[in-house]
């Protein structure tokens, strides 16, 4: 975390390289399509610099995966937003049941937990993440999962993604896993800000809005602790909860400013990249379309937007969402720039890391 804070303040102290606002909005839109391989359009808009990144799915991944990746970064280099630095690229490799890519980690994250030395298996798992990864060209990992699970067989439980039932435990292997993954160039993503363990079998985000009723003083306590420990560690991104926290403010925490700017940036003082979890997701539905909830996101603290409905149109309508709330003043723009500031300071620490891996 230190390297990206001095790459922030030098990108804060250096404008912005486009003026074009929609190429400024284009910066913090994250894509998605439906096929194996990219189709024309979204390499058309990432040739004109209107992408900040690409998230792949099941879908998308075959034996022509690395090709496809490296046609959309060539697509990248010949855009007027290239500065050097590579497009995100990124998945989710948690472990076990859900990895999107071929490799490891093999176990899953309850699996590194309950294993005799929790922080060595947690370190390979990072180390076998990032192999995973890099062997696609792809440069960021929506992961590790940081919710502390309360029952046998809930929300994360059931697919075993939470690393455990004690916040000791999970905040360990986040000390373990972080690092370990960054180590070999891949950007790690704690999630789901502040927690999702205390969340049932059938509370799902992706499905419809969740509550969870937890006390500030347990949230801070229990559910926080594995986040705090993942900066500490030096994680590069944290992804915000679709979840409804009303002992902090009755909006969902990647909408409120109270969770994001106060809480994480704040309190826990992270001052990494921010990504929503899909802006499309269920728990969204009284909050209106999904550039609406970009541009809600946006003014809540959240630097990158997540539009991975598998549809190219989803992203665009959303870069322009953004673009025309820039131009209105329904976004600040000097808070929309302290944005950008870090996104291009997570990409600057990216190729840093490999021009040091290939010293």
């Amino acid at each position: 975390m230190k390297l990206i804070s001095t790459l922030l303040l030098s990108a804060v102290c250096t404008a912005f390289p486009h003026a074009n606002p929609t190429l400024n909005a284009a910066t913090h839109v994250i894509y998605s399509y439906p096929e194996a391989s990219p189709p024309a359009s979204l390499l058309s808009l990432i040739s004109a610099g209107k992408v900040g990144g690409v998230i792949l799915f099941g879908q998308n991944v075959n034996a022509n995966l690395s090709t496809y990746v490296s046609t959309m970064q060539n697509a990248w280099a010949s855009s007027p937003t290239y500065d050097g630095h590579p497009l995100f690229i990124m998945t989710d490799q948690e472990g076990r049941y859900v990895r999107r890519l071929p490799g490891g980690p093999t176990l899953s994250e309850k699996q590194v937990g309950e294993s005799a030395d929790p922080a060595a298996a947690a370190t390979q798992a990072g180390d076998d993440a990032a192999a995973a990864l890099n062997a696609y060209g792809v440069n960021v990992n929506l992961a590790p999962v940081l919710g502390v699970y309360r029952q046998t067989g809930d929300f994360l439980d059931q697919w075993e993604r939470s690393y455990g039932n004690t916040s000791s435990l999970v905040a360990e292997c986040a000390r373990a896993f972080i690092p370990a993954q960054q180590s070999h160039g891949a950007i790690a993503t704690a999630k789901h800000w502040p927690g999702l363990g205390a969340a049932t079998a059938d509370e799902d985000t992706d499905a419809e809005p969740v509550t969870i009723n937890l006390s500030l003083k347990t949230l801070r306590s229990v559910d926080e602790v594995p986040f705090a420990a993942a900066i500490e560690a030096g994680v590069d991104m944290v992804m915000a909860s679709w979840a409804v926290y009303p002992a902090m403010d009755d909006k969902p925490s990647g909408l409120s400013e109270k969770w994001i700017k106060e809480e994480l940036r704040g309190r826990l003082g992270f001052r990494g990249v921010t990504v929503t979890d899909a802006i499309e997701a269920g728990a969204l539905v009284e909050y209106g379309d999904d550039a609406n909830r970009a541009v809600l996101a946006t003014q809540a603290g959240m630097d990158l937007i997540l539009a991975s409905a598998r549809n190219v149109t989803q992203g665009e309508a959303i870069v322009d969402a953004l673009t025309q709330a820039l131009e209105n003043g329904e976004l600040d723009k000097a808070e929309f720039d302290a944005g950008t500031a870090r996104i291009m300071a997570l990409r600057e620490a990216f190729k840093s890391r490999h021009v040091q891996k290939t010293a």
